[in-house]
This record gives structure tokens, sequence and C-alpha cells, in this order.
């Protein structure tokens, strides 16, 4: 009999399009002789499922069901295609824990620490892990310029603490630059992250967990002509993402071995995305951030990926799905 299938897409923030067209690929991808996908919307105005017949059905919270031509549909597992809130940050996740469904994504707790950037990289550090030196503001507690230099060096970042897809992010260069930074970063989230510029290479590496074995998918080196991978240089074309990354076995084992290191730190499972800036002077990768549930659509990094190790889209997330369905 096939697995029904929740795919569940949108969220709250401004993440949504990017979830929307990740939920697409998906969609796509999903061998359907082996499973019943359902498309479930999560915006504002509630959770929904669009029927044959094109209206939208209200999902029923008490159970996360649906009804399609007059029959009562309970899911076998929930795929996770939202990126930010409320589908990365642990929300989600404890709900459905609740109700006792299987999701595709990292646990409640992982998914809330990790969409914090500044505990991210508190806990990484903690364990070892490389990390840049950083700030933690909260806006109802501001600190003025002069007291952010004074705990940190320029060049900085400055971004928000909650979310990801780059919004809201600015490279600050010069002390002027700081306060209009603050501000952009604010308009997106109450918490922003100061953190010291670490001059290397970028690279993005997914990872994920099958039948207990931890498998490294081929590293890819960000190259943008932008200052940073912001979001034009993820989604308007604004970078060259090389995958496998041409770089050195030395670096490769680094690389490789700090991503295993991050995604066993924070007990990950399903496939997460982990990026680092790899400084070539001192040889050490710098931990960045931890995406729980990362970009699936045509132009994110996990898919070229998959394909750069040989495997088909169907093939790999038929191994998500079927890992969560034995393992949760």
């Amino acid at each position: 009999m096939k697995k029904k299938v929740a795919l569940v897409t949108g969220g709250l923030s401004s993440e949504a399009q990017i979830s929307y067209k990740s939920a697409q690929t998906v969609l796509n991808a999903l061998d359907k002789n082996k499973y019943e996908v359902y498309l479930i919307d999560v915006h504002p105005t509630g959770w929904w499922y669009e029927n044959q017949l094109g209206e939208e059905v209200a999902v029923d919270k008490s159970d996360f069901s649906i009804v399609e031509a007059g029959e009562k549909i309970n899911f076998d597992l929930a795929l996770m295609c939202i990126h930010g809130t409320p589908g990365e940050d642990g929300k989600m996740q404890g709900y459905f824990d609740l109700i006792g469904l299987p999701y595709t994504s990292c646990n409640t707790a992982t998914s809330a620490l990790t969409f914090n950037k500044r505990y991210t990289v508190a806990v990484a550090g903690f364990g070892g892990v490389n990390v840049a030196r950083s700030l933690h503001i909260f806006i109802d507690q501001p600190l003025t310029v002069t007291q952010i230099l004074a705990e940190v060096k320029l060049p900085l970042f400055v971004k928000p603490n909650n979310g990801g897809s780059s919004f809201g992010i600015s490279k600050v260069n010069t002390e002027k630059e700081l306060a209009p930074a603050l501000e952009k970063a604010f308009k997106e989230d109450k918490e922003v992250l100061v953190e010291e510029f670490i001059s290397g290479r970028e690279f993005t590496i997914g990872v994920f967990k099958s039948k207990g074995v931890t498998t490294v998918l081929p590293i890819t080196e960000i190259k943008t002509e932008n200052e940073f991978f912001d979001f034009a240089a993820k989604y308007e074309g604004k970078s060259e993402e090389i995958t496998p990354a041409k770089i050195t076995d030395a670096m490769f084992a680094d690389l490789t071995s700090a991503a295993k290191k991050v995604y066993d730190i924070f007990n990950c499972s399903g496939v997460v995305r982990i990026d680092f800036i790899y400084n070539e002077i001192v040889q050490k990768a710098y931990l960045l951030e931890v995406n729980t549930v990362p970009g699936q659509s045509e132009a994110s990094i996990i898919p070229q990926q998959v394909k750069a190790m040989g495997w088909s889209l169907t093939d790999f997330y038929g191994t998500i799905i079927e890992d969560c369905l034995s393992s949760k």
C-alpha cells in the first residue's frame, strides 16, 4: 500500500516564497508509485490543502488530517519543506511530536537551537568547532555603535539572529555602515547577531543520515560577484556554485570532518546543510550556520550535490522518507 505523505510548505516568514519552489522540486521528484503526496500549505490564514476540485480545504489540526472526496485521510509522515518559521524553528516539529506523526527534519530541540544563529555558534564552539567572535543584540536592549565596536572588530556581518535565505544581512566595512545594517536586520527579527568577518573561501555541505550511517554529500564552493552570499547571490544567479569543490585532499578532510562533527553535536536527522568559511592561512574551517530544512528548489545546493553524487532526486527523497518511517 502506498504511504501517504504530507508535503508541508509555505510558512509565516519571508522565506515562504522559497518554500513553495522547494516543495515543487520535491513533488516532481517523488515516486508516485510508492507515495500518495498531498501538498499542505501553511500560511497566515491557516493550514490548507487544495483538493482535486481545486477547493481549499482546512487541515484538521486535532490530528493533522484532511478530507478528500468524503474520505478522511491520515498521513504516514510529514515531509518538511518550510524554510523559516514554523517549519524550521521547531514549532511544527513539537506539534507533530504531540500527535505522534513522523517528520523528515531534525527534532524540536535541534530545530529550535540551530534556528538561533547565536546559540548555534555558542554550542558549536563549546563542542570544539571553530566559530567567529560574535555579539548577540536584542531590540529592547540596544547597544551603541561604540559599545559594539569595543567588543568585536571590523569588518563585520550583521544578520537577523533567526531565519535564513540571507534576508536582512549586511557586510559592514566601516563604522558609519553599522547603524543602517542594524536597522535593516531588526526589520527581520527582534534579535541580531553581529559577527566578525573571517577571511577565506565559502563552502556549503549537505549531510544526511540513513540507517545509522552519516553521509556527507559532495562539497560546494560558493563564489559570488556580490560582497557575500546574499539573497541575490543565492536565488538570482549572482553566484557561481562549484560542485564538487576544487580543493586539496587536506581541505576536503577538514571540511568533511567538521560537517560530520556539527551534525553529531546537534543530534541532527534527515538532510541538513552546513555552511563554513575555510581560512587557508590557518587551515581551519569556521562554522557559519546550520540549515535544518535546506532549500530544495532548482536553484538550491542540495539537489546539485545529490546529482553530483550520482543519485537521482527520486532515490534521494525516497531514502529520506524511508529512514524517517523506520526511525521515528
